[in-house]
């Protein structure tokens, strides 16, 4: 094979690998770009795609995609599989842009309802434990271990903000209202 013809299949073998690249880069970034926008609106993705009746894994897949296009489909939006502020609120989905004082005050409230802000309070069925009374199964779920009602008041406050940013005061069904 003559020198030009190798320096040319080098150059097709460079271009085609970089073109590749520059494609996987793009979908890449196309994959994120969505989970971005839901997050960017104060929704995590594991709620919309609670919203959407599909198993909420928190990563926006082709999945999720594919959930969102058959919502907006049925629902009259445009079809473009991200769920923007149009989406997300014709799903019910706002964002919640409350401060972290903000947040830390509803958890307070909360907390004086549930056990009136005793770290060791436990329900009398034995059921609900802790500052913020979860359940063994929830205080898992945001990662706590053992019993919520051992743990220091600092963990209880950390895992009920990771309840609270995750859930809003749905988890609280009569204090979360009040």
């Amino acid at each position: 094979m003559p020198t030009t013809d190798i320096r040319r299949a080098v150059a097709a073998i460079a271009l085609a690998s970089l073109t590749l690249a520059a494609g996987e880069a793009t979908a890449a970034a196309r994959a994120s770009s969505p989970a971005k926008v839901v997050r960017s609106a104060g929704v995590s993705v594991a709620a919309l795609q609670r919203a959407l009746g599909i198993p909420a894994d928190g990563i926006y897949g082709p999945q999720t995609r594919r959930a969102v296009r058959r919502f907006q489909r049925a629902n009259g939006l445009v079809v473009d599989g991200i769920a923007g502020p149009r989406t997300l609120a014709a799903l019910g989905l706002t964002a919640r842009t409350a401060s972290a004082r903000d947040a830390a005050s509803v958890l307070e409230r909360i907390a004086s309802c549930e056990s009136g802000g005793d770290p060791r309070a436990v329900s009398a069925n034995r059921r609900y434990f802790g500052k913020y009374q979860f359940t063994r199964a929830t205080w898992r779920s945001v990662g706590g271990r053992g019993n919520p009602a051992r743990a220091s008041e600092a963990e209880q406050d950390r895992r009920a903000l990771i309840l609270y940013r995750r859930a809003g005061t749905a988890p609280w069904p009569v204090c979360g209202r009040r």
